[in-house]
């Protein structure tokens, strides 16, 4: 009958193509993994690639402001008729081991995070804590050192690109300090960022600074 063919294909139509009457694949890509190493992210969870683009790009900045800052150093320099060289003070080669040690243990801590040893990995994370405090602390003394011998920031331009420069670093350090407190003391149950992008996010920024450290202490040191 003819009613009776028209039901006949509409019902081969809607049978489902898998003939087994199970539920359809997933699309490609629709599994909220997020790229995350194929853990699964929590709703709501932001990827971990926008905090190491905004690193990337804060990083930059501050590189493009310090090489602004050494320009200036160079051509001051070259031109200048009161240039009165400062001479390093020895602490300063001690506040630089310190920074140099406090990378070291970020990088230990950052292997115990990832063979999930917590306990190990907030021991260490302190100690870099600690390191990065004793720093900023030996800067301060050193500046009160050439207070006491009379050098002070309008001294000359030397003493001037001085202050500017370990002030500068020494102010960006403290946003490091800053930001290691706050992986140390975050509890990341319900953070949107995980506790290992955060270590690595600060960890690379810590890094820069260190880096940066060194080039300014040598500009610093060569350009006497």
């Amino acid at each position: 009958m003819p009613g009776t063919t028209s039901r006949q294909d509409i019902e081969l139509i809607i049978e489902p193509v898998g003939g087994g009457g199970g539920p359809a694949a997933p699309p490609a890509g629709g599994d909220d993994s997020g790229g995350n190493g194929g853990k699964p992210r929590r709703r709501g969870q932001p990827s971990p690639n926008r905090y190491y683009t905004g690193i990337a790009v804060g990083i930059v900045s501050i590189l493009m402001f310090f090489m602004a800052l050494a320009s200036a150093f160079l051509v001051r320099k070259s031109s200048s008729t009161n240039w009165v060289a400062v001479r390093i003070p020895p602490l300063l080669w001690l506040n630089t081991l310190i920074l140099l040690a406090s990378s070291g243990t970020i990088e230990l801590a950052r292997k115990r995070l990832a063979n999930q040893n917590l306990a190990a990995f907030k021991k260490y994370w302190s100690l870099s804590t600690i390191l990065g405090i004793m720093f900023l602390a030996g800067q301060f003394v050193v500046w009160r050192q050439l207070e006491a011998q009379g050098i002070y920031l309008a001294s000359n331009p030397a003493s001037s690109f001085f202050y500017i420069f370990t002030g500068a670093h020494a102010l960006h350090l403290l946003g490091g300090v800053v930001a290691l407190l706050y992986v140390a003391t975050r509890n990341f149950d319900k953070a949107k960022v995980s506790r290992s992008v955060a270590a690595e996010v600060t960890s690379y920024y810590w890094h820069f600074l260190d880096a940066l450290w060194i080039f300014l202490l040598l500009l610093l040191y060569v350009g006497r």
